[in-house]
């Protein structure tokens, strides 16, 4: 039996010498052939600077890190760790795992190699021996790397040559940094950055023991069940706490939960919308993006600005309002200081960019209807408009503006008509200037529509058609320059270039809608003297408020910047008792005293060929003891030369109902109707509605908000609805119900003076009001 085994082994010994003796032969000449390939293996610096990560890192002016935002949607890769930033732990346990002579040998494990040659001589399983230097050289080149059916001959020994390189060339540390940032881990996870933070939900320095070997087992077989990766992870565990107790089931428990964890946000940070558009605008959809881009972003006032909105969304919780956006640019440059498109995670809608959503802007655009007027000469700051129920006839049917708080001023300067924000003068201004002309004004401000102003019609004075915070703020912002428009410059101002200005409005009248919309004894008519719109340094702001409360807005300026906020629900639904003033102008009042700081903001110096002259408001004498009070008190106006005058008054004559009284700037002769009874002896006839006009009634309005106002002309009237007494005097109001009736004003006699038929429209009116007793 012994000389048998003895014969048996001295025949395995003569083939194993053999075999090996072919295969040395072989391996130098394939050796030779692999030399020069392996020489070409770059450097380690050359390895780090072409490493991409798959995110890219938005940078504010300041160099901070605002936004990180994946842009390679193929492989997952963070950031290059450094070897100092490894946990020690999975320093240990990547090597007990991969390469237990890793700082013994010189790339090459001899050793290993010669018990795997001996056990695949005799088909027996055993450990590979690939080393980290060896499988490095394979992520370094493509030609060494194992593909699906295993690493050739030739590929084996051109992977031991460049190993072998490496390692006189590269330092150990530098080897296995350069492994772990490359190492394909699970499914598109490469490198420990992006394994450590999608798994675990941490940095890679923060790794423990337990994590690090489900780590290392990972490396072995990426794509592997949990079950084994569990149980290699244990063994690894094993070799790491030698002599400790490991309790492999609750490993396995452990990694099965970290396998199916996604905690590596593809985005993270305080501007994900202003990043998105950012490269989007910079680099297009398919062009390569860089790992940092530097942005003009300020790094705390974008914080700033992302926690005031959503502290004071909080604020409003229960009124049915979720969202909001904030931007911050920069008056000279136009370069973007803040944008938040959305409140985050109190919203659901967060990817919605609340900066670029098409929203109605509501009463923000009044200041450039009454810029252009006054350009034109049709009015001046100090004309008389007339705040008072109006029924303008429409070819799709009468048009009836109404004001926010659902009352009227009368007789009230343009200054007093923009500042508090009055719905029914703007109308009639709109009148005089046409839609078709506004139109182009917007276009002209930088608010181009998607339809023509006949479309919109008078509702275009209000806000109607629909326009991003973007163009609405940098219209806002050519108020700021006085008049001259540039687009928004989002990779910033040009080296040494100005920008881009063409003219949008006269600056003579864009200085004077600043100047009203910075005074706040103008807007107190509406929204008080205490109001959170009044800053301790110049500002000029608007807000407006969208039909049934969708939307909210506050932009303004002050001497350096403009700062435009909305409010409201990106679904579009109505908001509960938020308004202008307590929904988007605390944001913007707590943003703009953010910016003003410590940094002064001074009125701008009015431009060349204004007139700044003293003015009163009627009658044409002064008044005296006893005499009515003047409309508004004296003051000194800004005009533009020609249009100026030392008194504005209105006579007791009375005009068509249609509008035209938004005239008013040719001084006491100027026509009114303001309530007063007209002189006896007039004529009696009914002056509003106009005969045949159709009422819809709108479904968004309570019917008892939707009362219509009846006025004529003459003395001691009496009115009738349908033959049923409904009130005296020259104006009536009336709840109107679906259906055809007859107006009617009578003398005592019950004479009929004057008579018109209309029609109401709608439904949610159960049953006609019963008339009052005249």
């Amino acid at each position: 039996m012994a000389a048998e085994l003895g014969r048996a082994v001295r025949w395995g010994g003569r083939r194993l010498r053999n075999a090996l003796s072919l295969q040395l032969l072989f391996a130098a000449f394939l050796i030779a052939i692999t030399a020069s390939p392996a020489r070409a293996i770059p450097t380690f610096d050359e390895v780090r600077a072409d490493f991409k990560p798959s995110d890219t890192v938005l940078l504010s002016r300041e160099g901070e890190v605002l936004q990180r935002l994946r842009t390679d949607p193929t492989v997952r890769r963070g950031q290059w760790v450094l070897l100092a930033d490894v946990s020690p732990a999975l320093r240990q346990a990547l090597v007990l795992s991969e390469d237990k002579r890793f700082f013994e040998h010189s790339g090459v494990d001899w050793r290993a190699a010669s018990a795997a040659a001996w056990g695949n001589l005799w088909n027996q399983r055993t450990r590979g021996a690939s080393t980290i230097t060896m499988q490095l050289a394979g992520l370094l080149d493509g030609d060494w790397r194992q593909g699906p059916g295993g690493r050739t001959v030739v590929q084996k020994l051109g992977q031991t040559v460049a190993a072998q390189v490496l390692d006189r060339r590269w330092r150990k540390d530098q080897i296995l940094e350069a492994y772990l940032n490359l190492v394909p881990f699970r499914s598109e996870l490469v490198g420990i950055d992006a394994l450590s933070r999608t798994l675990f939900g941490k940095a890679a320095h923060g790794l423990d023991d337990r994590e690090a070997a489900v780590a290392a087992a990972l490396v072995r077989a990426p794509n592997a069940r949990p079950a084994l990766v569990a149980q290699r992870a244990c063994g690894v565990l094993r070799d790491m706490q030698r002599g400790a107790r490991i309790d492999c089931d609750a490993l396995d428990l452990f990694a099965t939960a970290a396998l199916q964890r996604r905690a590596f946000d593809t985005s993270e940070g305080v501007a994900p919308h202003f990043a998105r558009h950012l490269l989007r605008q910079r680099f297009g959809k398919d062009a390569a993006v860089p790992e940092r881009v530097q942005s003009t972003l300020r790094a705390p006032l974008q914080r700033f600005a992302v926690q005031t909105l959503q502290q004071h969304l909080r604020e409003l919780r229960g009124r049915n309002v979720e969202d909001g956006a904030v931007l911050v640019l920069d008056n000279t440059t136009g370069a973007v200081l803040a944008w938040v498109g959305s409140s985050g995670q109190l919203s659901q809608a967060s990817e919605v960019d609340g900066v670029l959503a098409l929203r109605q802007p509501g009463s923000t655009l009044k200041p450039f209807l009454y810029g252009q007027a006054i350009e034109q000469r049709r009015l001046t700051a100090a004309s008389l408009v007339d705040d008072s129920p109006a029924h303008i006839a429409t070819a799709g049917g009468l048009y009836i503006p109404q004001n926010y708080d659902r009352q009227f001023k009368g007789w009230v300067s343009v200054r007093t008509a923009l500042a508090a924000s009055l719905n029914v003068p703007a109308v009639r201004t709109l009148v005089m200037v046409t839609p078709a002309a506004f139109h182009r004004q917007l276009s002209a401000v930088g608010l181009p529509l998607r339809e023509s102003g006949d479309y919109f019609g008078y509702s275009l004075a209000l806000g109607s058609p629909e326009v991003p915070l973007l163009q609405l703020t940098n219209a806002f912002r050519t108020l700021a320059n006085g008049g001259r428009q540039s687009p928004v410059a989002l990779n910033g101002p040009a080296a040494g270039r100005a920008p881009a200005w063409v003219p949008g409005m006269d600056p003579r009248a864009a200085f004077i809608v600043g100047d009203i919309l910075s005074d706040g004894n103008a807007r107190a008519r509406t929204f008080g003297t205490d109001s959170v719109l009044a800053t301790r340094f110049w500002t000029a702001v608007k807000t407006g408020t969208s039909k049934d409360m969708r939307d909210n807005w506050a932009v303004g300026w002050s001497e350096r910047y403009t700062v435009g906020v909305w409010v409201g629900n990106a679904s579009g639904a109505a908001m509960h008792g938020v308004s202008g003033t307590s929904g988007a102008a605390p944001i913007w009042a707590a943003v703009m005293g953010f910016l003003h700081a410590l940094e002064p903001s001074r009125a701008p110096k009015a431009p060349n060929g204004l007139v700044r002259a003293a003015v009163r408001f009627g009658p044409a004498q002064p008044p005296t003891l006893g005499s009515p009070q003047p409309l508004e008190a004296a003051r000194d106006e800004w005009f533009v030369p020609g249009t100026q005058q030392p008194v504005f008054a209105m006579d007791s004559g009375a005009i068509n109902a249609q509008g035209e009284g938004a005239k008013g700037q040719k001084g006491s002769k100027n026509a009114g109707r303001g309530g007063a009874e007209a002189p006896a002896g007039a004529i009696a006839r009914i002056t509003a509605p106009a005969p045949g006009t159709v009422i819809a009634l709108d479904p968004d309005i309570p019917p008892a908000r939707q009362r219509l106002q009846f006025t004529a002309t003459g003395s001691q009237l009496l009115w009738r609805l349908d033959g049923k007494p409904l009130g005296r005097g020259p104006r009536v109001a009336w709840l109107p119900w679906p259906g055809r009736h007859v107006v009617q004003i009578t003398d005592a006699a019950g004479q009929v003076l004057d008579e018109i038929r209309i029609e109401v429209r709608g439904a949610g009116v159960a049953a006609p009001p019963k008339a009052p007793v005249p």
